[in-house]
């Protein structure tokens, strides 16, 4: 939308309404001046005698008396004579009536003052960049956008800014800021062995790390600085002492089934981009733990089991929970929340995604299953102090399409991000840099051409499902000025909506704050 000025705003006094014009004098005509005045007429000629009647001059005294109280008492008397030629004689047309009542000289009211606006209006500068022919690329199907100006919070372009819609995977963003809030960026899971219920029996129990590996320590698998489960295996073995290890109960209890969100499409977990969501697992439950897509299986606990069994020499497993009170054996613990929120941002890893959303709803109390994420999720977010209002999360990764956020609560919830309000710096330190040396954005079909002109000024979370793509995050603009900005780009498109989405944030980026919203 282009500002414009407002109205001027008269000056307090200013009159309301038309002068008073000065009242014209009695016998007088439009545009008369004293010096045009008549000639005075001829002295009367002289009347007949009678000894009866008062002399001329006391007879022009009584007219002259009458004409007077006549003006005073503002009433119906007047004399008139001929002007031009012959005798003036003075007649008496009306006298005033005893009824008659004055009437006063009318007082004009003063004028009414406007009163002064309470604070001044400051003037919008017009702005003059526009990308409406980057929006109306057909390649962005059912579009929806907003960008805002970071330090002022100025709304610059909005297409559709206050509609709920899928976000894709940008929802990471929501569920990395409540995970900040509930666990905060220390926050570490927990997977533990505790004694079982018989002699050399013990409990292998889940505590929510789906990174937890099963390579060798020292041999990084693709969660960098996850704990191994040979470490945990040497812990148990000399907590157990002389006692031979005879068999592994699996606890994954601390997160509740289904372990598949129902919208999501299966082949996601065949193409190896979703594990099931369990609190026992291993690698995120990849077949290759060295790469970021991988083949999951369709039980990722009794994966973790045959290796955690493996470890302590191929003892038996079987399913289960752990002993109320049972002794602890051994632990270890993932890397801390604020490092697995920028695992999962920078390549959008899912299964990082959901394991937050599921500790969220657990630490927060409102459950162990997906239901539970929206209630615990927004409840971490209002921290933030930004209206949820419209929000919908079905789970932590952005996966299904019944997840809904309108693209004004991100720009606003970047703003936090990009002044690093709280521990959000955490977020902005593990986005996707445009033409960076890793992450979504440094892929050959990201920012290229003419589009690297935003390469490393463009700071976003990316999405991409069946149904849509979407980008999110800060804009360094290219005349000084930050913005934060949202693009959807939904419905039936293709792979080339990345593209059309680099060209019309690329757009932001040159126009900056002079972006018009026409």
């Amino acid at each position: 939308m282009v500002d414009t000025p407002d109205p001027t705003v008269p000056e307090q006094g200013e009159p309301s309404g038309e002068a008073t014009q000065p009242t014209e004098l009695l016998g007088s005509h439009p545009g008369e001046t004293d010096a045009a005045a008549p000639a005075a007429a001829p002295a009367p000629a002289a009347l007949p005698t009678d000894p009866a009647a008062p002399s001329p001059a006391r007879r022009l005294r009584l007219i002259i008396a009458a004409a007077v109280a006549f003006v005073l008492l503002g009433s119906g008397a007047v004399w008139a004579g001929t002007a031009s030629g012959g005798t003036a004689e003075p007649v008496a047309l009306a006298a005033p009536t005893a009824s008659a009542t004055p009437t006063p000289t009318p007082t004009p009211d003063a004028p009414e003052l406007r009163p002064a606006p309470a604070v001044a209006t400051v003037a919008s500068p017009l702005r003059t960049c526009s990308v409406a022919d980057l929006a109306a690329d057909s390649r962005l199907g059912e579009f929806q956008a907003q960008v805002v100006n970071a330090e002022t919070g100025e709304i610059l372009f909005d297409r559709g800014g206050s509609t709920a819609s899928r976000a894709a995977s940008v929802l990471k963003v929501l569920t990395s800021a409540a995970a900040l809030s509930v666990l905060g960026p220390d926050y570490r899971a927990t997977t533990t062995v505790v004694a079982g219920s018989e002699p050399g029996q013990v409990v292998l129990v889940g505590g929510g790390d789906l990174t937890l590996s099963s390579t060798p320590t020292g041999d990084e698998s693709f969660y960098g600085g996850a704990a191994h489960l040979d470490a945990l295996a040497e812990q148990t073995r000399a907590a157990m002492g002389d006692t031979a290890i005879t068999s592994v109960v699996l606890d994954s209890s601390y997160f509740g089934d289904p372990g598949w969100e129902p919208s999501w499409d299966r082949k996601e977990q065949t193409d190896g981009y979703m594990p099931l969501i369990t609190a026992l697992q291993v690698d995120g439950d990849r077949d290759n733990p060295y790469n970021s897509t991988s083949a999951r299986s369709d039980d990722p606990v009794a994966r973790a089991g045959a290796a955690f069994a493996d470890e302590l020499g191929g003892v038996s497993v079987s399913l289960g929970t752990a002993p109320a009170g049972a002794s602890p054996l051994a632990s270890v613990q993932s890397q801390p929340v604020s490092t697995l929120i920028q695992q999962s941002l920078i390549v959008s890893d899912n299964a990082i995604a959901e394991m937050l959303g599921r500790l969220v709803a657990v630490e927060g109390g409102a459950g162990n299953n997906f239901g539970a994420i929206q209630p615990a999720v927004l409840a971490g977010l209002a921290e933030y102090g930004i209206d949820t209002a419209g929000i919908r999360i079905a789970d932590g990764s952005g996966l299904s399409d019944n997840n809904a956020v309108p693209p004004a609560y991100l720009t606003k919830l970047f703003q936090k991000i990009n002044a690093r309000e709280g521990s959000l710096g955490v977020i902005f330190d593990g986005l996707p840099v445009a033409g960076g040396s890793s992450g979504s954005l440094s892929y050959s079909d990201r920012f290229s051409g003419a589009n690297a002109d935003a390469d490393g000024a463009v700071f976003a979370k990316t999405g991409w499902i069946d149904t849509g793509y979407t980008l999110s995050g800060i804009i360094n603009a290219g005349d000084g000025s930050t913005l934060t900005f949202a693009v959807y780009a939904l419905g039936d498109v293709g792979d080339n909506a990345k593209q059309a989405i680099d060209t019309i944030t690329t757009g932001f980026f040159r126009c900056g704050n002079n972006l018009s919203n026409n």
